[in-house]
């Protein structure tokens, strides 16, 4: 299990003061100060809006004595010293809503992660802050902070940057520092500081960030599973990465999903019929782009049996679930206001319907926290153990004894 830092070894010492690196002994000197933290608090500013892997411009740390900002765009900084600190497992990093930053630092320290990790938005969720909590709301909750948001939208590889960006840059890591140790006092009391902490293992699951190009139509869904279908889909949603990945731009500027989809229904053999199809763009048929995918999609479609990947099926319910599902959201909604936390953290519509058609199905709510409080009165709810009622207009559980009948209507 990851090392969690004690409450009493977080108590937070302030020390403002800006540090800006943009040389490598500088950075060597603040990664000597980071070691020995039990946590550093890290944010990442960076662009992405015209190319498919993120440009990263800003990395800022911030500990007990320690504030940094690092550039990373200046040329020949080396910043494999921080890459040690984000793999020592002895130091704990807290972010806010990472999956971004995690995809960075995932490229940077080579298909690895930055672990342990902690989520103050997840254990914001824990704390019945409410689903997604923004970083400037939960500053103000448990701060009463005001958080500037200025330059939120500020182009941070432009050189040089203000010293208001820097400030605001800064101040990213700074209150994340100082909100962990209220965070984990929290969680502590109410017993959930546990939660967090299994919800770190998916998020810090490597399969998350996988960018190899003949994965990506796993993150779609395909809606037929004829040999050819697949063969074309997974042609069409493979070249596409790769594409943009080869010339840095967004998948979206490649092809869009519709054309995936409309590529494996069509399965287009010629320039003629490729450009025929509304979602693929004009002219694109006879670039260098379309022909490479033309000739990837007839290899395919003559081979469709070696080319389509093994996909399952979407599972349909037996009938009759409908009512089971609905009893189920009635018990979801009661235990989560009884938690006071948003129902989305415990299940998802998902898990219900998994779990109404399947005592043993593989579902979250059937494993770790959710499990305690929820998967086992779920079961009970659909096998008649307890059962459902409002008092003081509130829906609670009641136990129903072995040789009580319930009257049918």
């Amino acid at each position: 299990m990851a090392n969690y830092p004690s409450l009493n070894s977080v108590k937070s010492v302030l020390a403002f003061g800006m540090n800006l690196i943009t040389t490598n002994k500088a950075l060597l000197e603040t990664c000597l100060a980071l070691k020995n933290q039990p946590f550093i608090a890290v944010d990442t500013e960076f662009m992405r809006e015209t190319t498919y892997w993120p440009k990263l411009c800003l990395i800022q740390v911030a500990a007990e004595g320690v504030e940094a900002i690092i550039d990373p765009l200046v040329e020949g900084l080396d910043l494999s010293p921080l890459l040690e600190i984000m793999r020592d497992v002895e130091i704990l990093k807290l972010f806010h809503a990472p999956r971004q930053d995690l995809e960075i630092f995932f490229k940077l320290m080579k298909n690895n992660l930055p672990t342990p990790v902690f989520d103050s938005q997840t254990a914001a969720m824990a704390l019945g802050l409410g689903e997604q909590v923004a970083y400037d709301g939960l500053v103000q909750a448990l701060l009463g902070h005001s958080v500037d948001k200025t330059h939120r939208f500020t182009d941070w590889s432009i050189r040089p940057l203000s010293q208001n960006q820097l400030v605001y840059a800064l101040a990213d890591v700074t209150h994340l520092r100082d909100l962990y140790p209220i965070m984990v006092e929290r969680l502590e009391k109410l017993g959930r500081l546990q939660w967090v902490i299994e919800e770190m293992e998916g998020l810090t699951n490597p399969l998350t960030y996988d960018t190899t190009p003949t994965n990506a139509w796993k993150r779609m869904k395909p809606k037929r599973f004829s040999a050819e279908y697949l063969a074309a889909f997974y042609t069409a949603a493979t070249w596409r990465e790769w594409f943009a990945q080869e010339r840095d731009i967004p998948r979206g500027r490649a092809l869009k999903d519709d054309a995936i989809f409309e590529i494996a229904e069509q399965k287009p053999r010629t320039a003629e019929a490729l450009e025929r199809m509304r979602a693929i763009p004009r002219g694109f048929a006879n670039s260098k782009g379309g022909i490479a995918l033309l000739e990837a999609l007839n290899e395919a479609l003559d081979h469709p049996e070696e080319f389509a990947p093994k996909a399952q099926k979407p599972k349909h319910n037996p009938p009759g679930l409908g009512a089971i599902v609905e009893l189920l959201k009635v018990l979801l909604r009661a235990v989560a206001d009884e938690l006071a936390v948003a129902p989305k953290l415990i299940a998802t519509a998902s898990d219900l319907e998994a779990i109404a058609a399947n005592d043993d199905a593989d579902c979250q709510i059937m494993h770790g926290w959710r499990r305690e409080v929820f998967g086992n009165k779920a079961l009970r709810l659909k096998h008649g153990e307890i059962a459902l009622s409002i008092q003081k207009r509130q829906v609670v559980t009641t136990e129903i004894a072995e040789n009580e009948v319930i009257q049918q209507p």
